[in-house]
C-alpha cells in the first residue's frame, strides 16, 4: 500500500532542501525523494555536489565548497523532521490530489507514495557533446565533474569545453592539478561573467582555443586525444589531452512528469503566482523551472516559496 504524505518533495538540491526545511518546520512531515548518485543527473544534493568553491552564497565570506553546503542543508532539513529517501522518481500521476509518486518500477500497479501536495525540485542535468567516443570514454578521461575527477589528472593536459561560468569555474579548479588547461569554445568570445573571464584570462595555466568544436573523442581504453574542427575554416586536427571536462549547459529533469505539467518553450516547468504550476497542488522550484538565474541562492529562495505555497494550499483545503 502506498505511503501517504502531506508533502512530497522530488529533488534535493538547494531548492528541494530549502522547501524541506520550511515544510518540516510547518509540521507537514515532508518526505524528500532525493535522487540517486550520478555524475550527470538525479544527483542527491543537486549540481552543487559536483561544484567546487561557492563564493556567492550569502553567509560564507570566505566561500564554501558545494558538497559542504549541501550536506549542511540536508542536516538542517533532517533536524526538523524531513525524511530523506535515496531513490529516483520514475513516474508521477497528477490527475488529482493525492498524487501518485513511483520511485522504482514505473509500471508497478501502485505508487510508492501518495502526496497531498507535491513540490517538483528535480533540477537540471549536464548536457553532453554527443560526439563519437564520448559515451565510451565517460569515466575514462571524459567527465562532467572537476571536483570528482580533477585529482586523477595531476600533471596532465586537460581540455574544458564551454564558454560560460561553469566552464571557467571548472578550468580554474583544474589548474590545481593539470599541467595546462585549454578552454575550447566554438565562438570567439565567452558568455561567462566578467569576473570569471578576468580570472581565467589572468591564469598562467589556462589557454583558449577559439572558434573550435570537438568532433570526436579518441583513445584506446582511455582518452588521449581530441579531434577538433575550426568552425571558420572547417579544417580538422587532433590535439593531445588526457582529460576532457564537458561544461556546455544543462537541461531540466522533467522526464518523470510525463507531459502532465505545462512547460515553457525551453522545456522548463512553467510557474504562476510564485511556485504554482498548471496542476493545482503541484509546485515547482529551482532549476527545473528557472533558466534565467540558475543560482543556488535563487533556487533556495524558490524552494522557500514552494513550501509556503504548498502549506497555504493545504490550509485552504482544511488539511
Amino acid at each position: 500500500m502506498a505511503d501517504r504524505r502531506k508533502v512530497l518533495i522530488a529533488g534535493s538540491g538547494p531548492a528541494g532542501l530549502t522547501a524541506a526545511v520550511y515544510a518540516a518546520r510547518a509540521q507537514l512531515g515532508p518526505v524528500v525523494v532525493e535522487g540517486e548518485p550520478s555524475s550527470t543527473s538525479d544527483q542527491p544534493g543537486g549540481q552543487l555536489m559536483l561544484t567546487t568553491e561557492v563564493e556567492n552564497f550569502p553567509g560564507f565570506p570566505d566561500g564554501v565548497m558545494g558538497p559542504e553546503l549541501m550536506t549542511a542543508m540536508r542536516a538542517q532539513a533532517a533536524r526538523f523532521g524531513a525524511e530523506m529517501v535515496t531513490a529516483k522518481v520514475t513516474r508521477l500521476e497528477l490527475s488529482s490530489s493525492p498524487f501518485g509518486v513511483w520511485t522504482a518500477d514505473p509500471d508497478a500497479p501502485e505508487p510508492a507514495y501518495l502526496a497531498d501536495a507535491l513540490i517538483v525540485a528535480t533540477g537540471a542535468q549536464a548536457l553532453m557533446l554527443g560526439v563519437p567516443g564520448e559515451d565510451r570514454l565517460l569515466g575514462y578521461g571524459v567527465s562532467t565533474c572537476a571536483t570528482c575527477d580533477g585529482f586523477f589528472f595531476r600533471g596532465l593536459p586537460i581540455a574544458v569545453v564551454g564558454g560560460g561560468d561553469s566552464a571557467l569555474e571548472e578550468a580554474l579548479f583544474l589548474t590545481r592539478f593539470a599541467e595546462r588547461v585549454t578552454v575550447i569554445h566554438r565562438r570567439d568570445q565567452l558568455r561567462a561573467s566578467r569576473i570569471m573571464q578576468q580570472r581565467a584570462f589572468a591564469h598562467p595555466k589556462i589557454e583558449f582555443r577559439w572558434n573550435t568544436q570537438v568532433t570526436e573523442v579518441l583513445g584506446d581504453g582511455k582518452l588521449d586525444r581530441l579531434r577538433v574542427r575550426d568552425t571558420l575554416s572547417g579544417g580538422e586536427e587532433e590535439l593531445t589531452f588526457s582529460g576532457l571536462f564537458v561544461a556546455i549547459g544543462h537541461e531540466p529533469n522533467t522526464a518523470a512528469l510525463g507531459g502532465q505539467l505545462e512547460l515553457d518553450d525551453q522545456g522548463y516547468v512553467r510557474t504562476f503566482e510564485g511556485s504554482r504550476t498548471s496542476v493545482e497542488g503541484v509546485f515547482a522550484c529551482g532549476d527545473v523551472q528557472d533558466h534565467v538565474y540558475r543560482q543556488a541562492i535563487t533556487a533556495a529562495g524558490s524552494g522557500c516559496m514552494a513550501a509556503i505555497d504548498a502549506e497555504r494550499w493545504l490550509e485552504s483545503r482544511g488539511e
